[in-house]
């Protein structure tokens, strides 16, 4: 973790493309964010697209923008995230997930510094910077013919990796102590408890860590939170059967107040 942030710091000022991978809920959108406070464009905006979220002529016009008429539905001119940024910072989330035809549009952007809105018959210069997420494995994707070499190696200027929850368990009591204080009611986890979660496995990483400690939050009365009260909240279920759980939950805390007391 040590070594990321100083590359971070490096990294921070320069106007080259960084591609960031890591394991879903590790953090990569975390580490985009440091880039850009840590960088000049800090007082300008932050954007971030998550290329898997809409379907790709969506994903086009939420990067690129639109003019009026562009398409069915395009009743007025739409700025894309691109303009918008102005010169900020764009991270492009889950960029494998991006189609492939959309990727050559890319490619031209980063190359040339301009790109043109959707029905524009001019270009925009690209004032912002480009970062790259994704959590699969691009090589595959290529290998597979679902992403382009060349907007690769565009990306591949400078790769930070960010570590899984796994490689970094000493750093747990100082995120258990960020996530509490985030909630509404004091709360304090004993030493035993930090144990556990130390031992537990987190497939979701930092984001699984997260949610479990505001599901603690939500559901136990207990502000000292000990082994039982996480067994008894949390448990040993990862993968599917927590996501199970957690759905379960929010549509108990969904329910009118009416019915019963918190």
């Amino acid at each position: 973790m040590e070594r990321l942030r100083k590359l971070i710091e490096r990294v921070a000022d320069a106007d080259a493309v960084v591609l960031i991978r890591g394991e879903t809920g590790s953090g990569k959108e975390m580490v985009a964010r440091a880039i850009h406070e840590s960088s000049r464009r800090a007082s300008e905006p932050f954007m971030a697209v998550n290329c898997s979220a809409l379907p790709g002529p969506l994903v086009e016009s939420m990067i690129f923008g639109h003019e009026k008429g562009a398409f069915t539905g395009a009743q007025q001119r739409v700025r894309g995230q691109l303009e918008l940024a102005a010169g900020g910072t764009v991270l492009l989330d889950e960029i494998a997930e991006m189609p492939v035809e959309l990727q050559a549009k890319l490619l031209r952007v980063i190359e040339d510094r301009r790109f043109r809105p959707l029905g524009s018959e001019t270009e925009v210069p690209l004032r912002a910077r480009l970062l790259a997420a994704t959590h699969v494995d691009l090589h595959e994707r290529m290998a597979a013919g679902r992403f382009r070499e060349d907007l690769f190696f565009r990306l591949d200027v400078v790769t930070l990796e960010v570590p899984s929850l796994a490689e970094h368990t000493a750093d747990m009591p100082a995120l258990i102590a960020t996530f509490v204080a985030g909630q509404s009611r004091p709360l304090s986890f004993t030493s035993e408890a930090i144990e556990w979660l130390q031992r537990r496995s987190w497939p979701g990483n930092v984001r699984e860590l997260r949610n479990a400690i505001e599901r603690v939050a939500l559901l136990s009365d207990a502000e000292a939170v000990d082994g039982a009260v996480l067994r008894e909240v949390v448990g040993d279920c990862t993968g599917r059967a927590a996501a199970e759980v957690d759905k379960i939950a929010r549509a108990i805390l969904a329910l009118p107040e009416r019915i019963g007391s918190s």
